[in-house]
């Protein structure tokens, strides 16, 4: 049964980010706790007992709903700023679930940089279901326009900032210029990289966010979530149906792993955000060509900073040549080498070879994407540490000389 009452944003106090993310409200109608634990509890049961044969209580069965991810559900759509929110098995399973919202027949308008896996997917929608994906430049919102059809375009996906050129687009002029043109037409926006901390996409004019909520959600890579956050009654509705449908639905465990996660997404971020600043500045003292929001350098510096109150934790360079930024990646001790981000911890990774090597290379050429190209995703260590660690690698690999060390 359907146990994901809408969210009441309007109805409450609403605090400061950082207090909204601790703040866990128990409304009625979502499981609430009945013994006022400090902590909510982990209901950890396949099936719920009923008081009848003919009248189910507020939840049956853990696949429809289940006490601890209402929880966290209502939790999510309240810092989202969502009318609903769901926590489902994977990143990917949440945009699989905002996919079949696609007929087949009809198109989808996606960025050109993209992670690898969502790349991979919109490959599947195409050879397997006639979904055709139009891949365009995002940055400049005026690209969309030939490609935008008034019955055939059904999502518009954005990711700002992209994975891994970090590049921006403009949510609210795209999303106008979309709605404006195509009224059934969705934009989803994948916001994993900002977090709902620094950045709702929903209050820029999105109808759709997705996060992995492996990355900075849950910030501890122990888990796998996905989350899905909506603006419309009507398509939520659709969402959940999918969701109860097809049992992706996140597991009492887990929602309780990524509710205390969430907790704590403000002071990760602020200091992994700092860190990456620092990092960020470092590399480009250097000469190196560095691609990170937060540096004045960034094309789109100014829109970034209009839409987000920060510019994240994970930033991409180049060295100018791929064997050079191999040995790079692997002389790092403090960086570990991984395809993901959003850890505590730093992780260094060649997109190319890793994350988005799903992506044929020829696609890669046509795409901007440098065969060489680092990128770093900035965890809560101290940001010496990982200065000194990172130089290292970079004089080991012939990037920099012994003597070339400047303060960031």
């Amino acid at each position: 049964m359907n146990t994901h009452p809408e969210s009441s944003n309007s109805k409450r106090q609403t605090y400061r980010p950082a207090t909204e993310l601790v703040f866990v409200d128990c409304p009625e109608g979502s499981g609430a706790n009945h013994y006022n634990a400090a902590s909510v509890p982990i209901y950890q049961t396949a099936t719920f007992k009923q008081t009848s044969a003919t009248q189910t209580g507020e939840y049956d069965y853990t696949r429809s709903g289940n006490p601890t991810r209402s929880h966290l559900e209502n939790h999510l759509a309240k810092i989202m700023s969502a009318n609903r929110a769901f926590a489902v098995s994977s990143g990917m399973t949440a945009l699989d679930v905002v996919t079949r919202l696609v007929r087949t027949g009809e198109e989808i308008i996606a960025g050109d940089d993209l992670y690898g896996g969502t790349n991979r997917l919109l490959t599947f929608l195409n050879k397997n279901c006639d979904i055709k994906t139009h891949h365009v430049d995002t940055t400049n919102p005026e690209v969309i326009l030939p490609y935008l059809h008034p019955t055939r375009t059904r999502l518009v996906m954005l990711e700002t900032p992209t994975n891994p050129l970090i590049k921006i687009c403009d949510i609210s002029t795209i999303s106008s210029i979309v709605h404006e043109q195509c009224p059934n037409a969705l934009i989803v926006v994948d916001n994993t990289m900002m977090s709902p901390y620094l950045q709702k996409p929903l209050e820029l004019g999105a109808d759709v966010v997705i996060h992995s909520g492996t990355k900075y959600l849950s910030g501890h890579h122990d888990l796998m979530a996905g989350i899905i956050a909506v603006k419309d009654k009507v398509v939520a509705e659709k969402i959940y149906f999918t969701i109860n449908a097809t049992g992706c639905g996140l597991s009492p465990f887990d929602s309780w792993l990524l509710l205390r996660g969430v907790k704590t997404l403000a002071v990760r971020m602020d200091k992994q955000q700092s860190n990456a600043m620092q990092i960020a500045t470092f590399l480009e003292l250097h000469g190196f060509q560095v691609s990170y929001p937060g540096l004045q350098s960034h094309p789109q510096y100014e829109l970034h900073a209009r839409m987000s109150s920060g510019p994240g934790a994970v930033l991409s360079f180049t060295t100018g040549d791929t064997s050079v930024s191999e040995r790079v990646v692997e002389s790092t001790k403090l960086w570990a080498i991984s395809v993901s981000f959003g850890c505590v911890n730093s992780l260094i990774s060649m997109p190319c070879r890793m994350s988005h090597a799903s992506i044929p290379a020829a696609v890669r050429e046509e795409r901007g994407f440098p065969e060489d190209l680092i990128r770093l995703c900035v965890g809560i260590e101290d940001a010496a540490d990982l200065i000194e660690d990172l130089h290292q690698a970079l004089v080991t690999a012939g990037a920099l000389r012994n003597d070339e060390m400047r303060e960031a």
